[in-house]
């Protein structure tokens, strides 16, 4: 499976060390955000990777509906539960949620639909900075603190017109970034589109930190850094 190389087992529970979820992040999603670095000091496994040990695990349903809780350290044991309530959860040792996951309609074990799934989105989320939030934080006149540009999960959902897909893709529909305070609220929606069909539908909602006055120079440097950790990370 895919998803060998970016988790471990360490007595039942699922383990996934610093370098791993960094590896997945430029990997498999594309994403340089030095929060994924193994070295930084508020290290977090993308939320991607998580996401998709669950579709593994559980299955793909029609409707899925993923809540991140918590940021996810480094080599943290979790155990990925059904609790009597229906709801998918993922727990450290201490009983800290760090998703949650509602799910109805049809659904599949299809590991290698739930493969091609996984990387059509997080290959859509790679894109998140800079291809689709520079650009929208310059059209509202808003930003990220340049010096700790913070960008995470808040919650992500799939509707499935079917689960008979192949070649899926994501495209890009509406996206918007309203403020609150100090927090900017992103969201993202998504067409699911399968040999030219439309097939489904993907939402994400984001949460952008420490938001302030656009600053187009700010900004630039921001991205130059992303494209400078991305060369470095392949060379």
């Amino acid at each position: 499976m895919f998803l060998d190389r970016y988790h471990s087992l360490q007595n039942g529970k699922v383990v996934i060390d610093a370098h791993q979820g960094s590896r997945f992040a430029k990997e498999v999603a594309g994403d340089f955000n030095p929060i994924h670095n193994p070295d930084a000091r508020r290290f977090c496994v993308p939320g991607d990777l998580l996401f998709a040990l669950l579709l593994s695990h559980f299955g793909l349903y029609r409707n899925m509906t993923f809540h991140f809780r918590s940021l996810l350290g480094d080599s943290v044991p979790l155990t990925l539960k059904e609790d009597e309530d229906g709801l998918i959860r993922v727990y450290d040792d201490s009983g800290k949620i760090y998703i949650e996951v509602e799910r109805s309609g049809e659904s599949t074990k299809d590991q290698d639909l739930i493969e091609s799934l996984t990387k059509c989105y997080v290959a859509a989320s790679g894109k998140n900075f800079p291809h689709t939030l520079k650009p929208l934080m310059e059209k509202n006149g808003l930003m990220f603190n340049p010096d700790r540009p913070m960008v995470m999960y808040q919650s992500m959902s799939l509707q499935l017109e079917t689960l008979d897909i192949s070649n899926p893709a994501l495209e890009l529909g509406n996206a918007s970034l309203t403020a609150e305070g100090k927090r900017g609220n992103v969201a993202l929606d998504y067409q699911l589109v399968s040999n030219g069909q439309i097939t489904g539908h993907v939402s994400k909602k984001l949460v952008v930190s420490g938001l302030r006055e656009y600053d187009a120079d700010a900004m630039d440097e921001v991205v130059e850094q992303f494209y400078r950790l991305k060369a470095r990370a392949w060379d």
